[in-house]
């Protein structure tokens, strides 16, 4: 059963999703203040709408995708939004990754001009929503996150209610903790590895299926030795979201050493103008004094 789905954001990840819902025979309708954006989903197949509110009033679904909690507030609820065009009991479905506590003050608007909220962050990037691969991980009630599956499946393979509203985004947080640590763990790697005159391109292999094995292993070490800065994510965006997971460690009482260094890192990358590039570019952060050029 295939569905109409509103899109509101047409990004990297809004549109890899949009165009894996369209090429799978669903109805979509996107919306984003970027026309050549939009353009290319439409390219797709999705059809462009006026407004967020016209998405919503043409579709059964919602998805976010967006970079903020403000901006998703703004979309949402601000003037010709979705909540002014969604029919009573639509369900929106958040797939960016915002604080959560953000998303439960989100989802209590929503509730409030009866709407039904599911926050569905994800992990894989991408290359993995093109192929309907990702890992998606649910907050809200029961019966919505369920619902929400119907459009979902397209695009993940991974899909775990992991409690009510907020506790998708927490999760992320954590997805984001671990996969921080190891993307520079596996580029401090890469970097002994051709210091010491190992050849660093044969290290996945040599380790696959060990305790050291890991996907960012397997995928980066590789991308790191060749520096191929190719996006896929973006070092700023890895900022937001290890900053959200150090106001959750404050608001718990949880110590963070190594993701404390770790956003130190990337904080410093970005002030160094590559908040852009992808992770891969870690390893300029290895660089020789002689080296640097920026």
């Amino acid at each position: 059963m295939t569905v109409t789905v509103g899109l509101i954001g047409a990004g990297a990840m809004g549109g890899a999703i949009g165009t894996r819902l369209a090429q799978t025979g669903n109805k979509v309708h996107v919306f984003d203040l970027d026309a050549e954006k939009v353009a290319e989903l439409v390219a797709h197949g999705a059809v462009a709408a006026s407004s967020a509110a016209a998405a919503a009033a043409a579709s059964d679904y919602v998805i976010t995708s967006l970079n903020a909690a403000r901006i998703v507030d703004i979309a949402v609820f601000g003037a010709g939004g979705v909540a002014e065009g969604a029919k009573p009991g639509t369900v929106i479905i958040d797939m960016s990754s915002i604080d959560p506590e953000a998303t439960k003050d989100l989802a209590a608007k929503a509730n409030d001009k009866g709407l039904r909220w599911v926050d569905a962050p994800l992990s894989g990037g991408a290359p993995k929503a093109s192929i309907g691969e990702l890992t998606l991980m649910a907050g809200g009630d029961a019966k919505d996150v369920a619902d929400a599956h119907n459009v979902l499946k397209y695009v993940a393979s991974n899909y775990t209610h992991m409690g009510p509203v907020g506790a998708g985004q927490t999760t992320k947080l954590i997805n984001q903790v671990l996969c921080g640590l190891n993307f520079l763990a596996v580029a401090e790697a890469t970097q002994l590895a051709l210091d010491a005159g190992v050849d660093a391109a044969k290290i996945p292999v040599a380790l696959k299926g060990g305790r050291a094995d890991s996907a960012l292993l397997q995928e980066y070490m590789p991308r790191y030795v060749a520096k191929d800065y190719r996006r896929t994510g973006r070092i700023d965006n890895m900022v937001k979201d290890l900053n959200g997971a150090q106001d959750l460690a404050r608001r718990t009482n949880t110590p963070m050493p190594m993701t404390a260094i770790c956003a130190e890192v990337h904080r410093l990358l970005t002030a160094a103008g590559l908040g852009g590039e992808d992770q891969a570019a870690l390893m300029e952060y290895f660089k020789r004094p002689e080296e640097v050029s920026i």
